[in-house]
């Protein structure tokens, strides 16, 4: 071939002819493709809301301390049981003995002097007779000597002396039962006052040993012997041992449509594939700002054999059922009010959905063709 010839032929890109003819054969194949249709179908649907699950043990609580001190023994541990009233830890406690020590001997003293042999009542009571007998013999002096006066007998100032002394003593047992009286009192609340300072000081006592509340098991052991502990730091989680609820987060869109008696289906991860069955028990009503969720506790209806602390899972809170019921999917609505038939979009009154379904109350029945959007 000619090399003058060859450079003077155009050159004709092939490829470009073919690109087009296949852009051309996908529009045409696209616009003659026939539209997915359905008709609706008559189900049951179950309306419910979504809540994450976590297991906890029933009255469950942290153990405190009122006191600040060195843990110098420690009773229990993780799993074990414990009664109401159990100690379960002890602080260092070497004042607090000291002063019921001490209180103890205020006491046995406060007792002494109220009710011992010596004590100080019974030297009131000793002069109390001295005095009384005197005024007896104080009586028959003046009486007598009153009797001589009156037949001038004696001299009036033996009499006045004998009548001053025996008012005299009159008034100094009057002064004596007050006193004793006074005595008493003092003494009676000295004594009280002292057992109130030992109780004071048993309660303290009491304060630097930390007891179980309830009756149940150790689920979280948070302090060891030796450490040092103050009254904002828990000890320990203690909760009922084969009683557990159902914690669940409840987004604040939902939360009006909880009852309590609400039938619920949890999942739990330690069980998968099984559902199990529950009803709500309390709702709390204050919403929980670090999650930004509502708490609800359910308790189960039929639970699984073993329950642990802290399992985790989903829950379906069922809050309204309909039998036999027009629905379609719902990715077939259009703007949650919508359907495209083949007679053009249609509008539909709703009702309740699922994840996956709605119900259709009105606008369209099971005779419809629809499109897909």
């Amino acid at each position: 071939m000619n090399p003058d010839t060859m450079r003077t032929t155009p050159f004709r890109p092939v490829f470009r002819y073919t690109f087009t003819l296949t852009l051309m054969t996908l529009i045409t194949a696209a616009c003659t493709q026939t539209p997915e249709t359905i008709k609706p179908t008559i189900s049951d649907l179950t309306e419910s809301v979504y809540a994450s699950v976590s297991i906890q043990p029933e009255d469950l609580y942290f153990a405190y301390t009122t006191t600040s001190g060195i843990l110098e023994s420690v009773y229990i541990e993780e799993g074990d049981s414990v009664v109401a009233g159990q100690a379960i830890a002890k602080i260092t406690t070497t004042n607090p003995r000291l002063n019921i020590e001490n209180a103890n001997l205020n006491v046995e003293l406060a007792r002494e002097n109220y009710l011992g042999q010596s004590n100080q009542l019974t030297t009131i009571t000793n002069e109390m007779e001295q005095v009384t007998e005197q005024l007896l013999l104080d009586s028959i002096n003046y009486h007598r000597q009153k009797k001589l006066w009156r037949q001038n007998i004696g001299s009036k100032s033996t009499l006045e002396n004998l009548e001053l002394k025996y008012e005299l003593g009159q008034k100094k047992l009057v002064g004596l039962k007050k006193r004793y009286r006074q005595a008493e009192i003092e003494l009676d609340n000295q004594l009280k006052r002292s057992q109130n300072a030992l109780k004071r000081a048993q309660s303290d006592l009491s304060d630097y040993i930390i007891k179980a509340k309830i009756d149940g098991q150790v689920y979280n052991l948070l302090k060891n012997e030796g450490e040092l502990i103050h009254p904002q730091e828990p000890l320990a989680a203690i909760g009922k041992r084969k009683d557990f609820i159902i914690e669940m987060q409840i987004d604040e869109i939902d939360i009006s449509k909880i009852t309590l008696g609400q039938q619920t289906l949890i999942s739990l991860d330690a069980y998968p594939g099984e559902v199990f069955e529950g009803r709500i028990s309390k709702i709390y009503p204050q919403k929980e700002n670090r999650t930004q969720t509502f708490k609800v506790e359910g308790e189960f209806t039929q639970a699984p054999k073993i329950l642990y602390a802290g399992l985790s899972g989903e829950a379906n809170i069922v809050y309204a059922q309909r039998s036999n019921v027009i629905s379609i999917p719902r990715n077939y609505l259009i703007n949650n009010e919508l359907v495209k038939t083949t007679e053009g979009e249609q509008k539909v009154k709703l009702g309740i959905s699922t994840m996956d379904r709605i119900e259709i109350i009105s606008g369209i029945d099971t005779s419809t063709q629809i499109l897909k959007p």
